[in-house]
């Protein structure tokens, strides 16, 4: 039996697969809240507990960038390391991966109803592969061709500077800047579910629009404001002009960064946006506004309108990924 796992920032993902034959159906499957837990080690022991299978080994897809078999989880303080895990959990072998190399994994597995169009496109064959994640954090990964199938290649890309593309995203800039003392402001830090807070914030204090006396009192009474900025700036019924805004703010600065790396990989065979915040929001990136700040990058324009752009639905592809590096293994 193979143990595969889903490491985020918010929950962690852990199924357990057959590894005869073709990759399946997980026979075992259970999400969990990262944080209430000290470590992974823990976590994993209460699922397996649930279940009288023999797991051979395990690889898990972890946000953070893994190093010689070890990572320091990006949003969770947790240690992770492939020796450790596989002395504490009696088991064979254990394979870390970036959580996006995860996803990546999964991107040729695709079927179309696990993709949303935003671009048709023209893919050329075996052209490489860009991938961008906003969740909790933002994460970016890119597949290449090596002759025979694609492979997946993780990335931190999305902690380079922040470039503002007009003067409210400089003014955005120099707010994080200001109010938290940051000598680095990096995409992830204005293109994540931890982000969208933090723009509705400043365009609140620099006076965009007043802010609603109902979703104030939802929001200070709230652990997660992201899903009610969200759910306002989508709701048809009763508009919140403070968070469309916002929400519009993070599309632009989506499609640019996607746009960036579409460039930084040759991404002809195509762009995938993964993660858990697109899928809630394609009416916002349906609108024209992701693909229009996508394409601009001057004499680059006409080559990222050819690119196919593609929704990720999926909710479990950084699961299935894992589990495909697994059967590899």
């Amino acid at each position: 039996m193979l143990l595969a796992g889903d490491i985020g920032g918010t929950k962690t993902n852990l199924a357990i697969y057959s590894l005869e034959g073709p990759l399946g159906s997980p026979l075992a499957e259970k999400t969990f809240p990262s944080t209430r837990y000290p470590n992974l080690e823990s976590l994993v022991r209460e699922f397996l507990s649930g279940f009288d299978l023999k797991i051979k080994k395990a690889v898990f897809g972890v946000a953070g960038p893994v190093v010689g078999g070890r990572v320091t989880t990006t949003n969770l303080p947790w240690e992770v390391d492939e020796e450790h895990l596989r002395n504490v959990l009696n088991l064979t072998s254990v394979h870390l991966l970036n959580d996006l190399e995860a996803i990546a994994e999964a991107v040729p597995l695709m079927k179309d109803l696990d993709l949303h169009t935003l671009n048709e496109g023209r893919a050329v064959p075996c052209g490489a592969i860009a991938l961008i994640a906003p969740g909790t954090g933002l994460g970016e990964a890119f597949l290449t061709w090596d002759g025979s199938r694609y492979r997946a290649h993780p990335s931190e890309g999305s902690h380079v500077g922040f470039a503002p593309a007009n003067r409210l995203e400089s003014e955005l800039l120099q707010y994080m800047r200001d109010r938290y003392q940051f000598d680095h402001v990096s995409y992830e830090r204005v293109c994540s579910g931890l982000a969208i807070p933090t723009i509705y914030s400043f365009l609140r204090d620099r006076g965009e629009a007043e802010e609603p006396a109902w979703l104030a009192e939802q929001l200070a009474a709230a652990k997660d404001r992201t899903p009610l900025i969200v759910n306002a700036a989508l709701d048809k019924k009763r508009t919140c002009e403070l968070c469309v805004s916002t929400l519009n703010i993070f599309v632009s600065i989506l499609g640019a960064e996607a746009g960036n790396l579409a460039l930084k990989v040759l991404a002809t065979g195509g762009v995938y946006v993964g993660g858990g915040i697109p899928p809630r929001i394609l009416p916002a990136l349906e609108d024209g506004r992701f693909m229009a700040v996508f394409v601009r990058k001057g004499r680059m324009s006409g080559l990222l309108a050819r690119m196919p752009v593609k929704i990720i639905l999926n909710p479990k592809a950084a699961l299935l990924g894992a589990a495909y590096r697994g059967i590899e293994l």
